[in-house]
This record gives structure tokens, C-alpha cells and sequence, in this order.
């Protein structure tokens, strides 16, 4: 019925002009007493005919327009769920190669230590090492897919004090690169934040080890914080190799390890993981690259409202 108003709407003029033009014509008694002559019913018919035509082209362009975008809806439904289903497939399959590695490595050590006792030491360490990547890796994926409906813990969040947690126990791990910290002081200090402090502090140790991991001794590793209009702005930088451009655009993905990174201890879930902690914060988080200069990653999160 909601479809067919538009249709029925521009019938009436036919409708209504062709009762009259028909009590024109015929002469009824309940119309005023003046003899009007067939040309003039024949006028008002001609005219309700007009007014329908009309009334039918506007309802065929309102069905048009329903039509296409309701087509156009249907091709983005369908777009949507092509690409959730590539990136579900793609997931898995990196997935599999992140376990498949560990379990053949362990599956290997096994059988040395079955084979050889006196390699027996060696196999269970070997072991034992893939495991605690296997714990890393779940640990990492059970955290993510809580982030999507766990509540966060908000509270005030000095974001000078956390970093400085973060740079501290970094430098133990810097080995012979320069890492500082630079945190605004005058005309005043860095505005707090409300946030989940643990999960912020998650956030600054993946992006320091990550550019402590893919820097080499002698570079340059600078965290810095700043306020920006309503924004807290924190930037994690260095003088590394960068990131390949092909590899750039994937950054953020789950399980995504480049060619560096594949010699380099890791889940491959830092970056999705800081990324999802930075957006249920209200927050953007970007990257900035230059390959065989230095990358610079960039988290803007919302001042605590007072």
C-alpha cells in the first residue's frame, strides 16, 4: 500500500475531473442550473487527463528513485559483506601460518627429544619458547576481542606521568640508542585525560617496543606530548629503516608481520590492539613514513572535560 500511494494519487484528478465532465455532460440536476455545452465537460476531462499524466510521471520518478536507491543500498550490503568476508579469510589464514610455525617447531623439538636424550635439554627449551609465543599470541587475540564490549575503567589519567613510567623502563631495553622524552612545561603542563590508565599504558609500551624492536643501536627514539586545542597528542618517533610503502597500508591489520618484522619476536596484534584501545578513547591514531628515514606514530586523545 505505502508503494502504491504515489499511483493512486495521480489517478484522483483523472477520477474527480471525469465525475464532473460525466454531470456536465448529462445534465444532472444536482449541479447549478446552467446549461454548459459538451465542449466544456469534454475541457474538464481533458484536464483532469493532463493533471493525472503528471500526477503518473511524478510517481514514476519517486518508484525510480526508491528503486535505485534501494539498489544502492543492496550493492553497499553486499560490498560490506564481501570485504568482512576477505578480511575473515585473510585473518584465518594468517592465523593458521602464526600457529602452524610454533607447532611444527615444537613438533620437530618432540621428536629430537625422543629420538636423542642428550637432546632432549635442547628440544624442551625449544618447546617451551613456543609455547610462551603461543600464550603471547592468544593472550593478545582474547584481549582484542574484549576490547569490543568490555567497559572501560575511566578516570582521570596523567598521561606526563604514564609516559614517563613507559620511557623509564624502556631505556633499559633501548641498547645504545638515544631514546628521550619531551613533555611540555610552560606556560603549563600536559592537560589530563579521562581514560582506562592500564590499557593507555598498554598503548605507549606497544608503540615505544615497537620502535625500540625495528630501530637499530645508534638510532634515534624520541616520545613527545603536546596540546592541541581539546587534544592531547602523543608521538612515538624514530630514525629506523620506515615501513615499505606496500607494507604501510596494512600496519593496522590483525596478524599482519612485513618482511622486517617477520625476524623480529611478536604476535602481530600490537598495532590492531593499540589501535582499537585509541578509538574506544574517543581518540586517532596515524603513522607517518619515510622508507629508510624513520616513521612517526601519532595518538590524539580527548582532554578530560572538566
Amino acid at each position: 500500500m505505502r508503494r502504491a500511494w504515489p499511483w493512486l494519487a495521480a489517478l484522483l484528478p483523472a477520477a474527480g475531473c471525469g465525475l464532473v465532465s460525466a454531470a456536465l455532460t448529462l445534465g444532472l440536476p444536482a449541479l447549478p442550473v446552467v446549461r454548459l455545452s459538451i465542449d466544456i465537460a469534454t475541457a474538464v476531462l481533458l484536464v483532469g487527463l493532463a493533471l493525472s499524466a503528471a500526477g503518473l510521471a511524478v510517481a514514476a520518478g519517486v518508484t525510480l528513485t526508491r528503486r535505485r536507491a534501494e539498489r544502492r543500498q543492496q550493492k553497499a550490503l553486499a560490498e560490506a559483506g564481501a570485504t568482512a568476508a576477505h578480511d575473515r579469510r585473510r585473518f584465518l589464514q594468517r592465523l593458521d601460518h602464526e600457529l602452524k610455525n610454533p607447532l611444527t617447531a615444537m613438533q620437530a623439538g618432540l621428536a629430537l627429544a625422543k629420538d636423542s636424550a642428550s637432546g632432549t635439554s635442547e628440544a624442551l627449551g625449544s618447546v617451551e619458547a613456543q609455547v610462551r609465543r603461543i600464550s603471547r599470541l592468544t593472550a593478545d587475540l582474547r584481549k582484542l576481542a574484549e576490547l569490543e564490549t568490555r567497559p572501560l575503567e575511566l578516570a582521570p589519567v596523567d598521561l606526563a606521568d604514564l609516559l614517563t613510567q613507559v620511557v623509564e623502563l624502556g631505556r633499559e631495553r633501548a641498547n645504545s640508542r638515544r631514546l628521550t622524552l619531551t613533555l611540555p612545561q610552560a606556560p603549563w603542563p600536559l592537560p589530563t585525560i579521562s581514560g582506562d590508565a592500564d590499557l593507555l599504558l598498554l598503548v605507549a609500551h606497544n608503540l615505544l617496543d615497537n620502535a625500540i624492536k625495528y630501530s637499530r643501536p645508534g638510532d634515534t627514539l624520541e616520545v613527545r606530548a603536546s596540546e592541541d586545542g581539546q587534544w592531547v597528542v602523543v608521538e612515538v618517533a624514530d630514525t629506523g629503516p620506515g615501513i615499505p610503502a606496500a607494507e604501510a597500508p596494512h600496519v593496522w591489520e590483525e596478524l599482519y608481520r612485513g618482511r622486517a618484522a617477520r625476524s623480529v619476536p611478536g604476535s602481530g596484534l600490537g598495532l590492531a590492539l593499540t589501535q582499537a584501545i585509541v578509538l574506544r578513547h574517543g581518540g586517532r591514531i596515524a603513522v607517518r613514513n619515510r622508507e629508510g628515514q624513520g616513521t612517526v606514530v601519532t595518538v590524539r586523545l580527548p582532554q578530560r572535560q572538566a
